[in-house]
């Protein structure tokens, strides 16, 4: 029971990181997802290509949910994905509120990815 309630906490934060490969589908999309207007075909390269990363991101953290041994690298990348998101918008700030859907959607994934952490660490004391 405890192996599935800690691979359903990956999963959800894999879906977080997973959800902005939906901007690989063109500007439309990217530009919902973020309240922007990208018109620059130089940025709308980098976005879409930013997309596919965190379809890869999500897809590794996703595949870690089922291998406890990957599992440790899977919480990192996640930290790290999330921590620099925060950090960013926090030094930016001033940011739309199609951005602080995003936030929300990190707070989200950032009481998954702990609750997973405290989970897999008391998991493997026993």
């Amino acid at each position: 029971m405890t192996d599935r309630i800690l691979s359903g906490l990956i999963l959800l934060v894999a879906i977080t990181q997973f959800l902005p490969i939906l901007g690989v589908l063109g500007v439309d999309k990217l530009n919902t997802a973020y309240g922007v207007s990208i018109t620059d075909p130089n940025l709308e390269i980098l976005m879409r290509h930013r997309a596919v990363m965190f379809g890869l991101l999500g897809t590794f953290i996703a595949y870690s949910a089922f291998r406890p041994d990957l599992q440790i690298l899977g919480f990192i990348a996640a930290a790290i994905s999330i921590g620099s998101f925060f950090w960013l918008a926090w030094s930016i700030d001033n940011y739309n509120p199609a951005i602080g859907k995003l936030i929300i959607g990190d707070i989200v994934a950032t009481v998954g990815l702990v609750a997973a952490v405290i989970l897999y660490f008391f998991k493997n004391l026993a």
